[in-house]
């Protein structure tokens, strides 16, 4: 199982877990299985298409997926995501 580490911004959603565990081949797959065990998730992450909302940086093992392939990046058993929101304001 790949572990997701869940911001302070998104643990109301996951019940206060910091990690989650999740299965899955891909980005896309785990972080499908985060929304199916935690539906709270699903409209922070996830836009009506299906891709990732634009403020919402995801990171495989310290990589931007949006440089690799995106949601259909391979995951392994061992691999780490880290959702980060993007922050906006000044």
């Amino acid at each position: 199982m790949s572990t997701i580490k869940i911001p302070p911004v998104l643990r109301s959603s996951t019940a206060g877990e910091r990690e989650v565990a999740a299965d899955g081949g891909t980005v896309g797959e785990v972080l499908r299985e985060l929304a199916a065990s935690h539906p709270d998730t699903e409209r922070q992450l996830f836009a009506e298409d299906g891709q990732l909302n634009r403020y919402v940086n995801v990171y495989l093992n310290d990589e931007d997926v949006r440089v690799l392939q995106g949601l259909d990046t391979a995951v392994g058993e061992r691999d780490t995501l880290v959702i980060l929101p993007a922050m906006a304001g000044g």
